[in-house]
């Protein structure tokens, strides 16, 4: 027994070190920071100046409202493409194209949609082709909702789909015999029994969506301010960490809330 607990230690050791260096510390530095000024005094100021300022509550409201459009249509086309998938005979094959996506560089995949939506983009090439003029796609809404639902979509696909695969087939079987439709097994079986794929793929995609920066400023061409945005605005232009920091902590906050209600409710037992 002493063996196996040192053991179970001595495997302990590189995880706890990892949680420490990476998780803990940086977070604890964060909530320190978040109580300093400019001039490195303890203050309450930041957290007074986020809540009293309309700013950063619209940039609140925007990091939410955007994150929750994103997740909307990346379910709405992650749910039957992950459905079909399951279905096939080399679904495996086909899982692994959808996933390539995630190997490349998300500067790079940015990039590429500045090459496909810019004026002089591909896409304006063949509306010229068509006989219609160049439109304004890049630097929209539109264009933001496009690039982040794209990159997010595997996220959102691979929970769903192995939840799916993991489903007893004699489920199914059994709701077609009773006489229920294809639909109506879909939707009063299949789905709630695939709901912790969902909420998996929910947290993948809605907790990352909060925080993007990048893709507001290619993509968005800052029209879509967000936290993420902000902090990097804090930490890169302006040099209030402090202010950064307690930005940094409120999407924290937002994040543990997102996880919180779409945990898995089950326990052992089969009992909510």
């Amino acid at each position: 027994m002493k063996t196996s607990n040192k053991r179970t230690i001595g495997y302990m050791v590189p995880y706890v070190l990892w949680l420490g260096l990476f998780v803990i510390l940086p977070l604890a530095l964060m909530i320190y920071q978040s109580f300093q000024n400019l001039y490195h005094q303890p203050t309450l100021a930041n957290y007074t100046d986020f809540f009293k300022s309309g700013t950063y509550l619209r940039m609140t409201v925007n990091s939410v409202f955007y994150a929750a459009i994103v997740t909307i249509i990346t379910l709405l086309i992650s749910y039957p493409m992950a459905y079909i998938l399951s279905r096939l005979k080399n679904s495996q094959f086909w899982l692994l194209l959808v996933i390539l996506p995630t190997w490349v560089n998300l500067l790079l995949k940015a990039y590429a949609f500045i090459g496909l939506l810019s004026k002089e983009g591909t896409v304006n090439q063949f509306l010229g082709f068509m006989g219609i003029a160049p439109q304004q796609l890049l630097f929209t809404d539109a264009s933001f909702l496009l690039v982040a639902a794209y990159i997010e979509i595997p996220f959102m696909i691979l929970p769903i789909y192995n939840s799916l695969v993991e489903l007893d087939p004699s489920l199914t079987n059994a709701a077609k015999d009773l006489g229920a439709s294809s639909w109506q097994t879909l939707r009063q079986v299949i789905f709630p029994l695939t709901m912790g794929g969902v909420k998996s793929g929910v947290q993948a995609v809605f907790i990352p969506t909060l925080s993007l920066f990048m893709i507001t400023r290619l993509i968005g061409g800052n029209r879509v301010i967000t936290l993420g945005t902000a902090i990097e605005e804090h930490f890169m232009v302006t040099q209030n960490w402090g202010m950064g920091s307690t930005i940094g902590i409120v999407l924290v906050i937002a994040m543990a809330i997102t996880m919180y209600f779409t945990r898995d409710r089950k326990r052992k037992g089969g009992r909510d």
